[in-house]
C-alpha cells in the first residue's frame, strides 16, 4: 500500500462523522429522564428496561467518553452530559462511608452490589482525570487522587507486585474477585493491570507526581516481564499471586489494546528506556494478534484450547483501528495502515447499527448480529468505540497538520 494525504483524509472525515454519531445515540437514548443518570440496559431494538442495575463501569464509561468529547471539541453539550454523569456518580456510586465505588446500584441508585473491584475504582479514576481536564474542578481531582490512594493501600502486591483484583465493601478479602462469570477467579488479572496503568497515565497528566510515576513504571515493568508473553507475543490473561500463568486464552482484543496503551504510559512520563521497550511491544502484539483476523477485515473475539471462538465483538474492532494504526506509526510497515483501515471499514459495514444507531454488540460466526446482547448495558459502553474515533482524528491531526479542534 502507498501512502497518500487522500486516504488519512477520508479516514479522518468518516471517523469524525462517527464520533458525532456515537455521542448523539447516548444524549439521545441513554439518559434517565426519571431517576437521573443514565438506563442500566437497553437492546438492539432500542427498548429500555427502566428497571435494570446501573453499573459503575458504564457510568464511568460515560463520563470519561463525554468528558474526553469536550476537551477533543470543545462542544459544550458534551460537557453537558459530563456534568450529568459525574454528579450521578457522586450522588449514588461513591461509597461514602469506606471509600471507592460500588460495583452496581439499582434503577433508583441505591446500594446494590457494593463489592470494591479494582477495575472499576480504575475507571473511575481514569473519568474524574478526564472530567478535571475540563473544567479544572478540584473535587474531581481530589476524587481521582484518592482512588489512587485507595488502590495503593489495599490493592498492591508489596512482596511480588501487580494489583489483586476485589474486595468487600469493607475491604476485606473477597472470595470471588471475578469481573464476569467468564473469567477464571484469579488472584491477578490481565485486564485490570491495562486499566489500572491506563487511569494511572490519565491521572498522571493532571497530578504528575513522583510515586505516581514510579507507580506507573512498576505497571509497565508487570508487563513486560509476567503478562506479554516472550515466544508468543500474545498476552497471558490470568495469574495467581506468584504470577504464574493459569490460563492459555488468548484475546485479541486485548492484545491489540495493550499494545498502544503500554507505549502512550512510557510516553507520559517521559521514560526513555520504557519507551523503546514498549514500542517493540507495540509492534510486536499487533503482528501477533494478525492472526485473529478475518479476510473481511473482522477481528475474532479469542483462541481458547486452540479453538477460535467465532465472534466478531464490537469493542476489538475499535481497538484494531487504534493498534494497528499506532504500529504503522511506530513501524512505517504500510501493511499495519492497511490493518487499521480494513477494521474501519468492517465497522462500517457490518458493526455499526444503520437502523437503531450506536454499533452492534457483535457478529455470530454466520456474520449475523448476535441475539440477546446489549446496545447500552453493564459492559456495552460508548468508550471503546468514541475513544477509537477520538485517537485516529487526533492522530491524523498530528500527521497532517489539520485543526486540533473538532468542528462539527
Amino acid at each position: 500500500m502507498i501512502f497518500t494525504k487522500q486516504i488519512l483524509d477520508n479516514y479522518y472525515r468518516e471517523v469524525k462523522t462517527e464520533l458525532h454519531n456515537i455521542l448523539a445515540y447516548w444524549m439521545l437514548y441513554a439518559e434517565d429522564e426519571t431517576n437521573t443518570g443514565f438506563y442500566g440496559k437497553i437492546d438492539n431494538e432500542n427498548i429500555i428496561y427502566k428497571d435494570a442495575p446501573k453499573g459503575a463501569v458504564l457510568n464511568a464509561r460515560i463520563l470519561w467518553t463525554f468528558a474526553a468529547a469536550y476537551n477533543c471539541t470543545k462542544q459544550e453539550k458534551y460537557l453537558v452530559t459530563a456534568n450529568r454523569a459525574y454528579n450521578y456518580i457522586q450522588k449514588h456510586f461513591i461509597d461514602k462511608e469506606f471509600g471507592g465505588t460500588f460495583w452496581t446500584v439499582d434503577y433508583k441508585g441505591e446500594p446494590l452490589d457494593t463489592k470494591k473491584q479494582i477495575y472499576a475504582l480504575a475507571f473511575l479514576q481514569y473519568a474524574c482525570s478526564e472530567y478535571y481536564r475540563c473544567n479544572q474542578l478540584e473535587e474531581a481531582k481530589d476524587l481521582a487522587i484518592g482512588l489512587y490512594i485507595l488502590i495503593e493501600q489495599y490493592s498492591f502486591d508489596k512482596d511480588r507486585g501487580g494489583y489483586f483484583e476485589a474486595f468487600t465493601k469493607e475491604w476485606e478479602t473477597i472470595a470471588d474477585g471475578r469481573l464476569s462469570e467468564k473469567d477464571a477467579n484469579e488472584k491477578k488479572t490481565m485486564n485490570t493491570h491495562l486499566h489500572v496503568l491506563e487511569s494511572y497515565t490519565n491521572l498522571y497528566r493532571i497530578w504528575p507526581e513522583e510515586d505516581l510515576g514510579k507507580s506507573i513504571c512498576l505497571l509497565i515493568d508487570n508487563f513486560l516481564d509476567y503478562i506479554v508473553d516472550s515466544q508468543t507475543n500474545h498476552l497471558k490473561l490470568f495469574f495467581d499471586e506468584q504470577w504464574v500463568s493459569k490460563s492459555d486464552i488468548i484475546s485479541y482484543g486485548h492484545d491489540i489494546e495493550a499494545a498502544w496503551l503500554v507505549q502512550e504510559a512510557a510516553e507520559v512520563i517521559q521514560d526513555e528506556v520504557l519507551i523503546a521497550k514498549a514500542k517493540i511491544v507495540a509492534v510486536k502484539l499487533p503482528a501477533a494478534a494478525v492472526e485473529g483476523l478475518d479476510r473481511d477485515g473482522g477481528l475474532w473475539y479469542e483462541m481458547e484450547n486452540d479453538q477460535l471462538i467465532k465472534q466478531k465483538h464490537w469493542w476489538p474492532q475499535a481497538e484494531a483501528m487504534v493498534g494497528f494504526f499506532n504500529a504503522w506509526q511506530v513501524s512505517k510497515d504500510d501493511r499495519f495502515l492497511r490493518y487499521s483501515l480494513d477494521s474501519w471499514v468492517f465497522v462500517k459495514n457490518k458493526i455499526i447499527d444503520k437502523i437503531n444507531g450506536e454499533w452492534l454488540w457483535g457478529l455470530d460466526e454466520a456474520g449475523k448480529p448476535m441475539e440477546g446482547e446489549d446496545k447500552v448495558g453493564l459492559w456495552k459502553c460508548p468508550y471503546h468505540n468514541a475513544r477509537a474515533c477520538m485517537e485516529i482524528i487526533q492522530r491524523i491531526n498530528s500527521l497532517t497538520g489539520k485543526d486540533d479542534k473538532l468542528l462539527f
